[in-house]
């Protein structure tokens, strides 16, 4: 059976929908950076999405061809995740989607190198005559957090920011954008497929000690 992440670390991709404090510990990751509202079908975002998905894939089916990764398991690939951010503001405002600034994520295997993942660059190039070079190979330290489960659609998440904030401020921490520290989204649920109301979104602030 294949390496499913999102049920291997329970944690970190089905917390509950109560908010609680959690220590990340660094991560690889696919990532693209762009700018501009994600709902826009012509914009950024969803381009951004088609080249995670490729390597990801690239990478995952790589034991099929005569690449063969050091350590390589078959496993799931993990969720997409984004992180996201607004310029003068700490947090996001969800009414000015056109000034967001994004990264988005697939998490990869700790057994995946940067040389895995240029072969991948190359490998998904020569297969669907693409560019990938805005692919990077994004190592993330995210450290200690706060985070909850989201039910329902992306634009009624303030309510729950709201929670987690109070929350972290009852256990005596504040929010800490700082230092390349974002808003965080991990989509637990595909928007094509299931209704606003029953969208699963994981929603991840960083803190720090007030």
């Amino acid at each position: 059976m294949a390496f499913d992440f999102k049920k291997e670390y329970k944690e970190f991709y089905r917390p509950a929908k109560k908010p609680a404090i959690i220590e990340i510990p660094p991560m690889n990751f696919l990532a693209v950076r762009g700018v501009g509202d994600p709902n826009d079908s012509a914009g950024e975002y969803s381009a951004a999405l088609a080249a995670l998905y490729a390597l990801a894939y690239t990478l995952k089916m790589s034991y099929r061809g005569t690449h063969q990764i050091k350590g390589f398991f078959k496993y799931v690939v993990p969720p997409l995740e984004g992180l996201w951010w607004q310029s003068g503001i700490k947090g996001v405002d969800y009414s000015k989607k056109k000034d967001f600034h994004w990264i988005s994520l697939i998490r990869l295997p700790d057994f995946v190198t940067r040389s895995d993942f240029e072969w991948a660059q190359e490998e998904a190039s020569r297969k669907k005559k693409k560019d990938f070079s805005n692919v990077e190979f994004f190592s993330f330290a995210e450290g200690l957090c706060v985070q909850c489960m989201h039910l329902g659609p992306y634009d009624t998440e303030p309510a729950t920011v709201s929670q987690m904030e109070n929350f972290a401020e009852e256990h005596g921490f504040a929010n800490d954008f700082s230092g390349g520290r974002y808003h965080h989204e991990i989509y637990m649920s595909d928007p094509r497929k299931t209704a606003p109301e029953n969208l699963k979104t994981v929603i991840r602030h960083p803190i720090k000690k007030s």
